[in-house]
Order: C-alpha cells, then sequence, then structure tokens
C-alpha cells in the first residue's frame, strides 16, 4: 500500500493506526522480520536459561558440591553468552537493515509527493520545513521501525519468559512480585503522552534551525552586503537555545521514566527479599529456588524498564508521521487529463484570479486571445499581473473565476505533462542546478544528444565561453550556477529554452542579466526562437516590445491598452508613461 493511501486513513490521535503504519511499513522485508524475530525469541529464550539454570548452580554446585556440575557449568555459560552475543548481532544488524531500507523507500515517496504538489504548497511553506521533514525527520523512523519494534520484542519475550521460570519457582511470591507492573506501565503511558508533545515541539525547532541555514546559505550576498551577520547570529542562537532548552526536556522526561522504573523496582526486589528470605529460613524454599526467583525477577525487572524508552521513541517516530503526514496528505496537481499536440493558440475568457493568502485579486475579469505564432508583450509596472498571467498559462494556478483555453480546450481539462511539454520558459530569476553545463542545457529535453546540447548552446551564443571553461561542457556550475557570471546564467538557460523546442515560449525579463552586446547577441537568438511560436514577453527592453504582434499594458491585474508600439504612443496613457520613464534610455543607447 502507498503512502498516500495509508495517511489517508489514518488518525493523528490513533496508536493503532499508527502501528498499522509501521506494519505496512514492514511487510515488503517479512523474510528479514521473520527471522529478527525468531533472534528475538531465541534471545528471550537464552535469557530465561540463564536464570533457569541458577538453581543448578546454587543448589548442586555451592551446596550438595556436584564437582561433575562444576566443570560443565563453565562451559554452559560460555556457550549461552556467546549464543546471545550471535542472535543478539544478528538481530540488530537485521532491525537495523529493515529500518534504513523502510527510510530510503519513505524518502523515495515523500520526494516524489513533493515534486508533484502545486506551486501553491511550496508558495506558503518554507523550504528549510520541507527538507527537515524530508531528512530529520524521517531519519528519526529508522530508529523507531529498527531498534524500537526490535527492543518491543525482545523486552516483552524477556518478560513473558522470566515471568514464566518466576512462576516455576514460587507461584505466590511471582505474584506478589508483579504488584509493581501495572504501576510501571502507568508511568510508561503518562511520561509517553508528555514525550509526544515535547517530541513534536523538537521536530518543529530542528525546521526552524534548518530554514535558518538555508535561508543564510543562499543570501549569504545579501547577509554581507547589508552587514547582518550579527542579527543572523543572534537569530539562530535564539533558535538554538529554544531547541537546546526542549532538547533537555525530552531528557528529563527520558531520564524521569528510568527514576521511576529504578525505584519501582527496587521496592519489589526489596519486598521479594523480605518474603523469600523467610521462606527460605522457614524451609518452605530451596536457596537455589530463591536465588534463580531473584535472578529471573531482577533480569525482568530490566526490560519492564527499557520498555519506557521503547514507548518514549514510539511516541517520537509518531510525531514524525504527523509531520510526514502534513505532506502526504496534501493533495497533488492534477496531472492525469487530456494529452494535447499544443499548436499555441491561448485564450483568457474573463480570468480573475486571486492568491490563497491575499485580499485582492492579482489578475481580475482579464480577456485576450493569443494566436498562434504571435508575440505578445506584457507591460506594466511590478505588482500588473505579469507574472501571474504567465503562470496561469503555464497550470502552476487555475482560474479563481473564468476560463483558459489552449487550442480550445479549457486548461483543466488538460493533462498539465502534456501542456508544459509544450512550454519553454527563460525567467529573471535563474534557476540553474549543481551538476555540468551539459546537463543544465539538457535539462530542457533530457533525450537530447550531444549535439544538440552544442547546437542550442550555439544558438544561444554561449559555447564560445562554455569552451573556455576548464572541462567546456563537463564543467560543474555549482548550485545555482555560482561559480559563472549572471549573462553566462541566462545564456544556458536560453539554451535550454531553445532546445526544448517548445510550441509556446515564455519570456520574463529573459535578457535582464545581460549587457548590451551580450543582449544584441541573444536577441538574434531569442527572435530565431520566437519564430513560429506563440510567445509572450514580459517586457524589459524596447527591442522586444518594438518587435511585438502586440503589446498589452496591464495596471492592478487588469488590461487597461493593447495594440502595436506605434498605436500605444498615439494613444497615450500608462504605455507612454512608461516608454518615457523606462524606454527612452534604452531607444537613444540603440
Amino acid at each position: 500500500m502507498s503512502l498516500d493511501k495509508i495517511f489517508s486513513q489514518r488518525s493523528k490521535e490513533s496508536w493503532q493506526d499508527d502501528i498499522t503504519i509501521f506494519w505496512h511499513l514492514s511487510r515488503p522485508y517479512m523474510p528479514r522480520l521473520a527471522v529478527a524475530m525468531l533472534c528475538s525469541l531465541v534471545l528471550s529464550g537464552i535469557n530465561g536459561a540463564i536464570a533457569w539454570g541458577t538453581k543448578v548452580a546454587v543448589d548442586d554446585i555451592l551446596i550438595t558440591k556436584n564437582i561433575e556440575y562444576l566443570y560443565l557449568m563453565p562451559a554452559g555459560v560460555v556457550i549461552l553468552f556467546v549464543l546471545k552475543g550471535v542472535f543478539s548481532f544478528c538481530n540488530n544488524y537485521l532491525m537495523s537493515s529493515i529500518g534504513a531500507k523502510i527510510v530510503r523507500s519513505i524518502r523515495l515517496q515523500v520526494y516524489g509527493k513533493v515534486l508533484s504538489l502545486p506551486v501553491s504548497y511550496h508558495s506558503q511553506t518554507s523550504s528549510g520545513v520541507v527538507v527537515s521533514k524530508m531528512l530529520n525527520d524521517i531519519g528519526v523512523l529508522q530508529g523507531t521501525v529498527g531498534f524500537t519494534i526490535k527492543d518491543f520484542i525482545v523486552e516483552i519475550g524477556t518478560v513473558i519468559v522470566l515471568a514464566g521460570v518466576a512462576i516455576s519457582r514460587k507461584w505466590d511470591l511471582a505474584l506478589i512480585s508483579f504488584i509493581v507492573v501495572p504501576l510501571m506501565i502507568y508511568s510508561i503511558g503518562r511520561l509517553g503522552k508528555r514525550m509526544k508533545k515535547t517530541g513534536m515541539l523538537t521536530r518543529e525547532l530542528v525546521a526552524r534551525i534548518t530554514t535558518i541555514f538555508n535561508e543564510t546559505i543562499q543570501g549569504v550576498k545579501i547577509i554581507k552586503a547589508f552587514t547582518m551577520e550579527r542579527d543572523m547570529m543572534a537569530r539562530n542562537e535564539s533558535a538554538q537555545t529554544d531547541y537546546y532548552r526542549n532538547s533537555m526536556r525530552e531528557t528529563r522526561i527520558n531520564e524521569g521514566s528510568a527514576l521511576i522504573g529504578e525505584v519501582l523496582a527496587g521496592i519489589g526486589i526489596a519486598v521479594i527479599m523480605f518474603y523469600g528470605f523467610n521462606l527460605v529460613v522457614s524451609g518452605q524454599m530451596t536457596t537455589g529456588d530463591f536465588v534463580s526467583f531473584l535472578a529471573a525477577v531482577g533480569l525482568m525487572f530490566t526490560p519492564l524498564k527499557r520498555l519506557s524508552r521503547v514507548h518514549n521513541n514510539f511516541q517520537s517516530g509518531r510525531n514524525v508521521l504527523d509531520r510526514i503526514g502534513e505532506i502526504m496528505s496534501t493533495r497533488p496537481e492534477k496531472m492525469e487529463g487530456e494529452e494535447l499536440d499544443v499548436k499555441g493558440d491561448i485564450v483568457f475568457d474573463k480570468v480573475s484570479f486571486r492568491y490563497p493568502s491575499a485580499s485582492g485579486d492579482a489578475l481580475h475579469d482579464v480577456s485576450l486571445s493569443i494566436e498562434h505564432g504571435n508575440i505578445v508583450a506584457l507591460v506594466g509596472y511590478s505588482g500588473a499581473g505579469k507574472s501571474t498571467f504567465v503562470d496561469l498559462v503555464a497550470g502552476f494556478w487555475y482560474p479563481t473565476e473564468g476560463s483558459i483555453y489552449i487550442d480550445g480546450r479549457d486548461i483543466r481539462n488538460l493533462s498539465l505533462g502534456s501542456l508544459r511539454s509544450h512550454i519553454g520558459t527563460v525567467t529573471q530569476d535563474i534557476m540553474l542546478f549543481d551538476d555540468t553545463v551539459k546537463e543544465n542545457i539538457r535539462f530542457g529535453r533530457p533525450g537530447a544528444t550531444d549535439d544538440e546540447v552544442m547546437e542550442a548552446a550555439k544558438a544561444a551564443f554561449a559555447h564560445d565561453f562554455i569552451m573556455e571553461m576548464p572541462k567546456g561542457y563537463e564543467t560543474m556550475i555549482g548550485e545555482r550556477g555560482v561559480r559563472i557570471s549572471g549573462g553566462q546564467k541566462q545564456r544556458i538557460t536560453i539554451a535550454r529554452a531553445i532546445i526544448r523546442n517548445p510550441s509556446i515560449l515564455i519570456l520574463d525579463e529573459a535578457t535582464s542579466s545581460l549587457d548590451t552586446e551580450s543582449e544584441h547577441q541573444v536577441q538574434k537568438a531569442l527572435e530565431l526562437l520566437m519564430q513560429g511560436r506563440t510567445t509572450i514577453v514580459i517586457a524589459h527592453r524596447l527591442s522586444t516590445i518594438q518587435k511585438a504582434s502586440r503589446i498589452v499594458v496591464m495596471s492592478s491585474g487588469s488590461i487597461i491598452q493593447e495594440g502595436t508600439h506605434a498605436e500605444l504612443l498615439a494613444q497615450g496613457g500608462l504605455y507612454q508613461e512608461l516608454y518615457n520613464m523606462q524606454f527612452m534610455n534604452s531607444e537613444l543607447s540603440d
């Protein structure tokens, strides 16, 4: 059963549901789990044998002076402890491997789920929180599934076997010793509830620290430029202090449960010794029986105390399931739908859109028709709705009101995978990956050959500077392309769009990072790329706007002017204002 289905049926308050989840996660590894359980049972039996053999050691060797048993006992002890070590090793190894395999499986599924989630989820969720859940939180499950299950089986089995030994020696004395068991179970349950709440806060604080680290690494230039090192240090110190305090709270709960276990065990053993010594003195019980009984009960209290830690670890695992469930229960993008060989006709029919956390519309009653092969430029002040417009075309969001049609079909009914495979995008927010130049260009079409990658780079006027790099197309460019200049990054992203050969091309300030000379070169490549394709340009330079089939002027999410460059200049209004403010200097420099 997939994680999606498992979490859809889960109740956060039901520990039975969480045990069911751990069971489903373990099922693919049932042969290993069965062998591990068998090892656990053998370990429980060995602990029982040690307690049982104590009677022989006391009565037959120390009291009756049986020399034959004296020589056999050391060999028996060595054999038992060798077997205990071997089976303990096998049990620990198998359960660790099961835990590691489960963690790998969960991370793969969670990663796939994160990729499938809509932009709305990522826009409202910190990347540091998501990273913390995938790395830190899921890592906790390895210990929960591996060692918690192992310890639970071993300790419960050991308690049962040793309880059997104790009852066989003196059943009434055993019942007296078991009086403290309900108290232990009660204290374990109470402290476990506190551990669950404290553990959840710990996971949240870890996510907060991860977010700070993530933001620091990504924004280190801004931090240094604004001399914010001291403030960031203070922010991190505050988060680390909160984490420390909560970690110590967890430690107090863990050690508190151990303390209660020790006290109750001490009380139980004291009662046993008082009553047992009376039985031995009065001749109602042999010394060997009593020592064997005492060994069984003493060994039994140890696993009972360990069960409190097992329970606390289980509660920590439940917290992780809660946090993973927040991702797995989120509805993914609707990727299924009509497959479409996109031509490129786009129609906005009275489209309005409002972001989930916004109080007003980002787009309001927008109607626009773009025919295949046309170049449409969107201009307007920041916040006019230009980027929202192109995001809707790519299906990152759906209209709040109205409809968008691609080649006459409502975008809501289309397969997003099919639609996006026909869209190429070059944005001002350059995103490159920590990989080679070749693979970053090939990202536009994974099946492209090396020759096709090179041709795309040449078309984007990137080939020359790539060949000057230490390893050419095999050069690693670092996270987000940190090892190359802004203009080089932009040309690689343009090559990535060229190799995709899209039907719809979106250029969001595509030449904003280029100097004048580079812009002239890239503009020629873009002009060739735009031929025969529907192109939506969020305008930055005058040259792009003048060559557009139509210019759309936007303000406050609405279209207020449309026409060619000459027509809009003749109309005056906002376009004339924008032209005078932003474009006149570009025209003069040309």
